[in-house]
């Protein structure tokens, strides 16, 4: 996959590029990131990138001219890695921003597996945002992280790189990590335990010790329905539950009562 990002603050990338899963992908060779900074495209001496808003109120708004010289050079810069390598898919420019759909387990797993869109153009605003004319021009998608605003697309960006960069083959050193994350099936992780076996006179749950591997499935399988059910029940609502797991639910709840001494549907 190739990954193009414009951020007037493109040194903030070098956190994710340089440490931990995007570096082995961007190593491997399955991911490619690269930067552009819109203040290289600014037509002053002083790389202005920003002007005040047309009917007054706060903040800057990003130019539409210096917006859209970068955002053609980085569609000219994917053109021509198209040439290089015929492997690569069409490009979609995406905008981070507080308007876009929420950008979810579901989706960054889209773009890691859509081989027909595998070159994207990750627009990172600041101030106010950018020209709406620039937006409605070049832009193909929106995508938020949350209901919330942030300073700038950086840290969203950051976000979306590595959330689809972890479920690129040969970017976990075991593959199986991903397909048991958070979401991967629609649920919340299970728990999980290492040495030592006694911590704090709390002991590892017998079951992972007895190397019954069906019933460690099931013991986490029934974990991660119950913590879905305790932490996030909304996620319960929109899956079908096979059989299996509605026994090993309605399990969890008559447990999770007999602890806590209360009655929770």
């Amino acid at each position: 996959m190739d990954i193009q990002v414009i951020s007037i603050f493109p040194e903030m990338f070098l956190a994710i590029t340089e440490h931990g899963v995007i570096a082995r992908a961007i190593k491997q060779g399955v991911l490619n990131v690269s930067l552009l900074n819109p203040r290289d495209f600014a037509n002053d001496k002083h790389s202005t990138v920003d002007g005040r808003p047309y009917g007054g109120g706060p903040g800057m708004v990003m130019m539409p001219d210096v917006m859209a010289s970068v955002i053609e050079a980085a569609l000219e810069n994917a053109q021509q890695r198209k040439q290089a390598d015929d492997k690569l898919g069409k490009t979609k420019v995406v905008y981070l921003s507080p308007q876009g759909q929420c950008f979810t387990h579901s989706a960054a797993k889209n773009f890691a597996e859509n081989d027909e869109c595998d070159s994207l153009i990750l627009l990172a605003g600041r101030y106010e945002g950018v020209d709406e004319r620039v937006l409605q021009r070049y832009v193909d998608e929106e995508w938020s992280v949350g209901d919330y605003v942030l300073s700038g697309g950086e840290l969203p960006a950051m976000i979306m790189i590595d959330a689809i960069a972890r479920l690129l083959p040969s970017s976990l050193g075991n593959v199986e990590s991903a397909e048991q994350d958070s979401f991967s099936n629609g649920l919340l992780d299970c728990p999980h335990y290492t040495r030592p076996e006694q911590f704090n006179g709390e002991p590892v749950p017998q079951v992972l010790l007895s190397g019954d591997h069906q019933a460690i499935e099931t013991w986490r399988l029934k974990q991660s329905l119950g913590r879905t059910w305790l932490r996030r029940p909304d996620l319960l609502e929109n899956k079908a539950l096979t059989a299996e797991e509605i026994r090993l639910l309605d399990e969890f709840k008559l447990e999770f009562n007999g602890c806590n001494g209360s009655e929770f549907e």
